[in-house]
């Protein structure tokens, strides 16, 4: 017979109360700096720095590590992302930031399911979407055609 043991900490995913378990217990996670965003939903975090606070990200990373090494979680590297947004329209351009070693910097990002550039263009979504439509279509055809979905189309 298996014993019980004590959970310290848990987000339990895939359940309904998951998410909403994750919004209280990162609830009191903040940015370290004025002018910074921490925006949480369901088990992502998005942490937005405006252009002129881009040399505390180092910082505002650390700060996040410790944050949840204090609340008996770990922060997981591997899967987070770097994405620089610029104005494409803008006559002025400015450098990029150095890029983080501890980061992946990407070029495209999905954000609560929706695939943005960083040109602010949602494009790569839009295709996706057709292309998965096309592709519905073609299954159903395939099956109308050896007999199998009769009503389908």
């Amino acid at each position: 017979m298996s014993s019980f043991k004590r959970i310290s900490a848990s987000i339990i995913q895939g359940s309904d109360i998951g998410p909403a378990s994750y919004v209280v217990n990162t609830s009191d996670l903040q940015a370290v700096s004025v002018g910074k965003d921490l925006c949480k939903y369901a088990d992502d975090t998005y942490l937005i720095i405006p252009a002129f606070n881009a040399h505390t990200r180092s910082a505002e990373l650390s700060h996040i590590a410790v944050w949840a090494q204090c609340n008996n979680l770990k922060l997981n590297l591997a899967k987070s992302q770097e994405i620089i947004f610029v104005d494409r329209k803008q006559k002025e351009k400015f450098p990029a930031p150095a890029k983080m070693s501890e980061l992946q910097r990407v070029e495209v990002i999905k954000v609560l399911g929706v695939t943005i550039t960083n040109g602010l263009s949602v494009s790569p979504h839009v295709h996706n979407i057709i292309a998965s439509g096309a592709q519905a279509l073609y299954a159903l055809r395939v099956l109308r055609a050896h007999g199998l979905c009769d009503n389908a189309l």
